[in-house]
């Protein structure tokens, strides 16, 4: 059992919590996920590190509310206790020499690639953080983006704070200005994603993608999370659990993956609508 040791709510949909995991916590990198059970008759859901402290033995995952599993993990408080918290799996993101970089997270994105520019900022990389939110009442971390970043641009799609437009406005902005990275690593919803690597691909610079399939196991024996990507002209097979998280963006079938990942949308509706109901008929 694992315990909640704090929880905050980001905005409406996204919270935070800090989980006792200290094996998790002393192995984890930037870029690995873990997975969890609420309960013992849960369903395994993945979740990307959000931050670790491996003196106090806790780790930091960030999620949002968007069917029955993040629902029943969301009536969890401080104190209670999970049932499994198993990691850190998945690959870490390859930071090692990367001196000028530019980070682009989309809404609970956000989250994810928070440490990646942290771990950046510690090695004395210049960093340049994108961070994109369809409204101002669901703009998470921002704070802490400014701390990690040289430069920070804040974009909502509606106005409604900072700079209006989606985060490919100010990217192509920079490139039209001749700005140059070692690396684009972008992480969010997969449109957003399959749009900054048509933004960056015209550049020839790295352009790195966090994919978040369906995942089970996080072995890659279920096959749940397979990516197809198109390498020297031929399509090849990989398991985001496993190769992944993190792949180059120029290779992905985001059509594909966008297609997959909408398989089981209207049956997460259900699950979450059940789940709702029965917490409604528990307080009542």
């Amino acid at each position: 059992m694992y315990k909640i040791v704090s929880k905050e709510r980001l905005n409406p949909t996204v919270t935070k919590m800090v989980i006792e995991a200290p094996f998790v916590a002393k192995k984890a990198r930037p870029g690995q996920f873990i997975i969890l059970r609420v309960d013992e008759d849960g369903e395994r859901i993945p979740l990307t590190i959000a931050g670790c402290d491996p003196e106090k033995g806790t780790v930091e995952i960030i999620f949002q509310i968007v069917g029955a599993t993040t629902e029943k993990l969301n009536h969890k408080e401080a104190g209670d206790f999970l049932q499994d918290f198993v990691g850190p799996l998945g690959m870490p993101t390859k930071l090692e020499g990367l001196k000028k970089v530019c980070i682009v997270g989309g809404g609970v994105g956000c989250a994810i690639a928070l440490p990646i520019a942290k771990a950046l900022a510690q090695q004395g990389a210049e960093v340049t953080s994108i961070i994109g939110f369809r409204s101002k009442d669901l703009v998470i971390l921002e704070d802490e983006f400014e701390a990690a970043s040289d430069r920070l641009i804040v974009m909502t799609d509606d106005g409604s704070y900072k700079r209006q437009g989606n985060v490919c406005v100010p990217l192509n902005e920079l490139f039209e200005a001749g700005e140059t990275f070692d690396e684009v690593i972008t992480i969010g919803p997969l449109i957003m994603m399959k749009f900054v690597v048509a933004a960056v691909k015209p550049t020839g610079i790295p352009c790195t993608v966090s994919m978040n399939p369906i995942m089970i196991d996080g072995t890659g024996m279920c096959g749940g999370c397979r990516l197809t990507l198109h390498r020297n002209g031929e399509a090849i097979t990989q398991f985001a659990c496993v190769d992944g998280p993190d792949f180059n963006g120029y290779e992905i079938d985001f059509d594909e993956a966008m297609s997959r990942g909408a398989m089981y949308r209207d049956f997460e509706r259900h699950a979450y609508e059940e789940a709702c109901n029965l917490f409604q008929k528990e307080v009542s």
